[in-house]
């Protein structure tokens, strides 16, 4: 059907491409301007600088007291000796003499002290208990260990810190460390100008050992001990 003469049908005016408004589409990143992009650059390197610095700071605190313990330890005054106290005995031990020797050390010194000998006769106590015994009160003597026996070929009987026979008295006494260093003073004590004799000299008129020269040996270690624990706690 053709139209109406004198009529005109009307259209839709049409948008141009060019100018329509584009609508953004869901999930689709917004376009930031070169200025706003600048500026979070700049944020993030501030943050960075930020962080960095809090790195470091930490690094020097957790150094500086890496480094002030130590310092502050070695400045700390060593734990006195004393020889009433085996506790404060270094467990290091003195001069390779350690634990149970030392306590005996301690023990022959207290019981010089007590008979009025000085550091020399303490020095030959330890010396004569380092030579026969180690520093250990053992139960057991020179016929356990070697066979050795006496000038009239019986056993020996010897035991305890300075290896005495049954003649020094009970086994009692022998192996009580105390009795047996009062039973070794006491018969130093006899022995003429022993403070005058060369060291195991003195010591070899006590004990009677095949060799009397043998505990020279021990001198300076028995002095290392004498003097260590006789240091002032």
């Amino acid at each position: 059907m053709s139209p109406r003469a004198g009529t005109t049908k009307k259209r839709a005016p049409s948008r141009s491409r060019s100018s329509a408004r584009r609508r953004p589409r869901a999930g689709a990143r917004r376009r930031v301007s070169p200025r706003r992009r600048a500026q979070q650059r700049l944020q993030r390197r501030r943050m960075l600088r930020r962080l960095a610095i809090s790195a470091a700071v930490v690094l020097v605190v957790a150094g500086a007291a890496a480094v002030a313990i130590p310092l502050s330890l070695a400045h700390e005054k060593p734990v006195a000796i004393c020889l009433s106290d085996p506790t404060t005995f270094p467990q290091a031990g003195i001069a390779g003499w350690e634990g149970e020797q030392l306590e005996n050390a301690a023990t022959i010194m207290q019981t010089a002290s007590a008979l009025g000998f000085g550091r020399d006769g303490q020095i030959l106590g330890v010396m004569t208990a380092m030579g026969e015994s180690s520093l250990r009160n053992i139960d057991y003597g020179d016929w356990e260990t070697s066979g050795f026996t006496n000038p009239d070929g019986s056993r020996t009987t010897s035991i305890g810190l300075f290896q005495q026979q049954e003649w020094w008295g009970s086994a009692e006494q022998r192996m009580d460390p105390a009795t047996a260093a009062t039973l070794f003073y006491e018969r130093l004590a006899r022995v003429p100008d022993w403070h005058a004799l060369e060291p195991s000299l003195a010591i070899h008129r006590v004990q009677i050992n095949l060799d009397p020269m043998y505990y020279s040996r021990y001198g300076a270690d028995a002095t290392t001990v004498v003097d260590a624990l006789s240091a002032a706690c």
